[in-house]
């Protein structure tokens, strides 16, 4: 049986519940074939970062080289990308390789609190990379860096993914999960539609590479063919399930469950079709 090849471009997490491994188990879960380009290397746990060391440009392009030079690539993520060096170089890649449908997780503070993207970064990400994009996959404090707004209303989130959209992306996933409610509620907005996707709020501290796991589901289901909508509700309900079902490893916030869509599937996800001004 053929199976779709997608690449992760992200950070390895030692612990084993974000970045590349959090990614590589989704990719299996979906039944896709996932390839790597590490971008920098943590000592992390479920307490917090301790230390991040970045892998060179020039190692970093050579990975990205290797991989588009011997694999046919449906789909590509990007994850924690460190600095604007690294970020070029990996914008630079992705033309080079023409690697399809890049879903972009902007990356920039870790669980625990740690920044894992410098301040000058934010720069080159909104000019280098989000105008390649197929997806970007903000959280709401990400969404407020890219958008340069705080959100409080709907009406903020939607302002917010309007001006994400505006960089050059061709659809937003603006995450909830930050937000209160009994429902984690997903916005997606794309150049003429949007949509509201949510689930119900779980209640526990196993969230640790939700981020990851999420964008890494998209680019799976993306690689298979699946619609823009199709695959953010198939994402929403594999991370929903992963949350519902956590491991309770570590005494910090615990990994998400990467078996758990395949073992109890589907879990309470909603989705529902809004008006903005921007559909057409």
């Amino acid at each position: 049986m053929k199976r779709a090849q997608v690449l992760t471009i992200a950070g390895s997490d030692s612990g084993g519940g974000a970045g590349i491994q959090a990614d590589l188990k989704t990719f299996q879960e979906l039944g896709v074939f996932g390839t790597s380009v590490l971008t920098a290397v943590t000592a992390q746990n479920t307490r917090g970062v301790h230390g991040v060391e970045a892998v060179s440009a020039e190692l970093l392009a050579q990975q990205l080289d290797a991989i588009g030079s011997d694999f046919s690539i449906e789909a590509c993520k990007t994850g924690m990308l460190f600095d604007a060096s690294r970020i070029e170089t990996v914008a630079s890649g992705v033309k080079r390789h023409a690697f399809k449908q890049l879903v972009v997780d902007p990356v920039m503070i870790a669980k625990g609190g740690a920044s894992l993207l410098q301040d000058t970064a934010v720069e080159a990400l909104k000019t280098a990379l989000l105008p390649l994009a197929t997806v970007v996959t903000p959280n709401v404090p990400e969404a407020e860096v890219l958008a340069g707004l705080t959100i409080r209303s709907f009406q903020d989130r939607l302002e917010a993914a309007e001006r994400i959209l505006a960089l050059g992306a061709k659809a937003v996933v603006l995450k909830g999960g930050h937000l209160e409610g009994e429902r984690a509620e997903d916005l997606v907005l794309t150049a003429s539609e949007a949509f509201l996707v949510s689930a119900p709020r779980i209640d526990t501290l196993d969230t640790h590479g939700t981020g990851c796991t999420f964008s890494a589901a998209l680019t799976a289901e993306l690689a298979k063919g699946r619609p823009m909508i199709e695959a953010t509700v198939t994402a929403k309900r594999f991370i929903q399930s992963a949350i519902t079902y956590g491991l309770e490893i570590g005494t910090g916030h615990g990994p998400t469950n990467h078996w758990a869509y395949g073992m109890h599937g589907e879990e309470g996800v909603t989705l529902e079709t809004i008006t903005t001004s921007r559909a057409r």
